[in-house]
């Protein structure tokens, strides 16, 4: 029997991708029990999309949130709180966390609840995504990362964790993934579909170098050890734009370190943070393949984000 699941979509003037969201979850094999999606003080029609799709399906609700003038990560958290609460009613077994501007196949959530069923210690499960023809290679990407735009939560686990935290710079997706592996959880990225993801990461506000500027400043305020992250800059070379996109990434994060910006994370979580990634590294070293990561130019066959 396959887990039952809620999810929540914080929404935020997304009329241009939210009815192709909407839509995937509609065609959906297997659907969730309720889907709040929160309006967070959404000012360009995306209430009125919603609502197209609330009068003729009943377990779509539409939740709205004041307006604000701010626009940041902490902000979406109080929207998908709220919305979480619009499900404490309900016996469920997961607990999505979905964009509003991806689609997928209509087979997409079936997949994935399926694994918790098959794997009693996993906590959290995602997918890939592609942006154009954009994707990470999971032969040089961890897998145990899942992607903040559709994350499912075991119920005990996000619970176990606290939920999201609300952290007005971001990384909020990346802090509970790692979190659920600090509290035993396992956490899995399963390849066999994919999201796609329509808005380019980082576009919502920022763009090109910026967009990796502030990507750096992400990696220090999540306690990303230093070696890690040059390793992570240097690979970033091979991706649009070609170089400085790399090093827009390490100037962001050591301009951090240099400043000594206060990071909104434990030291508990910095700790375990850096230990995963000297394993990785040197479990990286062990096939020789620091070689191919540290050559920004070699493999250009290779389509994908390699160290995160």
């Amino acid at each position: 029997m396959l887990p039952t699941y809620v999810l929540i979509t914080p929404a935020r003037n997304e009329a241009k991708f939210i009815e192709l969201t909407i839509e995937s979850v509609v065609a959906q094999t297997v659907r969730p029990l309720r889907w709040v999606i929160v309006s967070d003080g959404s000012t360009d029609g995306t209430d009125e999309i919603v609502r197209k799709f609330t009068d003729t399906h009943d377990w779509i609700e539409l939740l709205r949130m004041p307006e604000r003038s701010e626009r940041n990560f902490a902000g979406k958290v109080h929207a998908f709180n709220a919305g979480r609460a619009r499900t404490a009613d309900l016996a469920y077994d997961v607990i999505g966390n979905l964009d509003a501007d991806v689609s997928f196949g209509e087979g997409h959530f079936r997949d994935l609840v399926s694994k918790f069923a098959e794997h009693p210690q996993l906590g959290v499960v995602g997918a890939p995504f592609r942006e154009g023809s954009y994707q990470y290679d999971y032969r040089f990407t961890n897998i145990e990362n899942v992607w903040g735009g559709c994350q499912l939560f075991r119920k005990e686990c996000f619970e176990s964790i606290g939920g999201y935290v609300a952290i007005p710079g971001g990384s909020i997706d990346h802090i509970a993934v790692v979190s659920a592996r600090m509290k035993g959880w396992r956490t899995r990225t399963f390849t066999e579909s994919v999201c796609l993801h329509h808005r380019i990461m980082e576009t919502a506000q920022n763009g090109g170098l910026r967009a990796k500027f502030n990507y750096g400043a992400k990696d220090y305020a999540v306690g990303n050890h230093p070696l890690w992250e040059l390793f992570r800059a240097v690979y970033q070379m091979k991706q649009r734009p070609f170089v400085i996109g790399g090093l827009a990434l390490a100037v962001g994060y050591f301009w951090s370190m240099i400043r000594r910006v206060p990071r909104r994370v434990s030291n508990d979580l910095v700790a375990f943070t850096r230990r995963e990634q000297m394993q990785r590294l040197s479990g990286l070293s062990d096939r020789k393949s620091l070689v191919r990561l540290a050559w920004p130019f070699k493999n250009k066959a290779i389509v994908g984000g390699g160290i995160r």
